[in-house]
């Protein structure tokens, strides 16, 4: 049985632009002082700002998942950018030649839009053609917040995940980076970081949100594909092959003799990506009240695997992974920091 949600309308115009009843919600949850986001909301374990908890919302009252829909999900900084390039890449990849390619002119976040940070954020109806047009999608949203459609559907979720580290650290550059309003100041790496071990940051805490599509990958995993951004950065041949099996478009004997798989790497890397002049100069805003603006280029910071050793001390470094063994204690997952 699905579980009750509350259901308020999504924003409409009036004061302050939100209708009565999403009042009444926000006012009832609890919230915090998330440093460079002023103000995060608890909603279902999971911390978020206004804007993206009432996107999730209006995405969980609305959309309606066909059996033939593939969702992408990670947490912020996890490698995003990389696995929609990838994924759209794969889908796609009889229908572009490479040399005209979209991913040489168009963020891979323009091309697989997130359900409740573009689609629903707003507007709880946005265009059905376009929805059913799209049928590949992102979320950072958690698994059990995700809409009931997804989960009772036949649609696949994969899920790619990253040591924690690194997406402290390349989040902690990514907020800092945004242009927000003058009262939100950056935030320093100490204060970051304690808010991190305590499980308050965006779709946070990090090791519940990582649990909730692992387990679900080991009891459905015809449904969820899980993926660490470290293998795929280590050698990233076999997981790419594996993931457009899962995505139902597996590598022909004729694509791999031609060395279409090394193609779609190769335009999807992040050396080439990162130089691409919309990757360089380009902006994105999720929704016309959105304060926050995105240059694209701070979607391309490093990549790297361990860049978080050049900035965590070593007892930070001692402290967070003493953290993550005690969250994921008997669930056969692991990650390391010092590693």
């Amino acid at each position: 049985m699905a579980m009750s949600r509350p259901s308020p309308t999504p924003p409409q115009e009036g004061e302050e632009g939100l209708s009565h009843d999403c009042k009444e919600l926000l006012s009832s949850l609890p919230t915090t002082n998330g440093g460079r986001f002023t103000h995060l909301y608890q909603y279902e374990g999971f911390w978020y700002n206004q804007q993206f908890l009432l996107g999730i919302i209006a995405c969980q009252r609305h959309f309606q998942a066909h059996d033939s829909d593939l969702l992408l999900a990670t947490t912020p900084k996890s490698g995003t950018t990389w696995l929609k390039a990838l994924a759209f890449a794969i889908t796609n990849r009889a229908r572009y030649p490479f040399p005209q390619h979209p991913l040489l002119t168009n963020n891979p976040h323009k091309l697989v839009p997130y359900l409740e940070m573009n689609l629903y954020y707003g507007n709880s109806t946005p265009d059905p053609e376009r929805i059913r047009s799209l049928g590949l999608f992102s979320t950072h949203m958690p698994y059990t917040s995700l809409p009931q459609s997804i989960k009772d559907s036949n649609c696949k979720v994969v899920y790619l995940c990253r040591n924690p580290g690194d997406v402290f650290i390349s989040f902690w550059h990514f907020s800092n980076n945004l242009k927000v309003p003058e009262t939100q100041s950056p935030i320093s790496l100490e204060d970051a970081f304690d808010l991190f071990c305590a499980g308050i940051s965006m779709y946070g805490p990090f090791w519940d949100h990582v649990l909730g599509y692992w387990k679900e990958s080991k009891e459905r995993p015809e449904k969820v594909m899980f993926l660490k951004y470290e293998d795929l950065k280590r050698e990233p041949v076999a997981p790419v092959k594996r993931l457009a099996e899962f995505l139902g478009c597996p590598f022909t004997p004729q694509e791999d003799r031609e060395g279409m798989l090394h193609d779609i790497l190769k335009l999807c890397s992040f050396e080439n990506l990162s130089n691409l002049e919309v990757n360089k100069i380009g902006k994105t805003r999720h929704g016309n009240n959105d304060p926050y603006e995105v240059e694209h280029k701070h979607l391309f910071r490093r990549g790297e695997v361990g860049d978080s050793l050049n900035y965590l001390t070593t007892q930070m470094i001692e402290r967070l992974d003493q953290i993550m063994e005690e969250k994921l204690q008997g669930y056969d997952l692991t990650f390391q920091v010092s590693v």
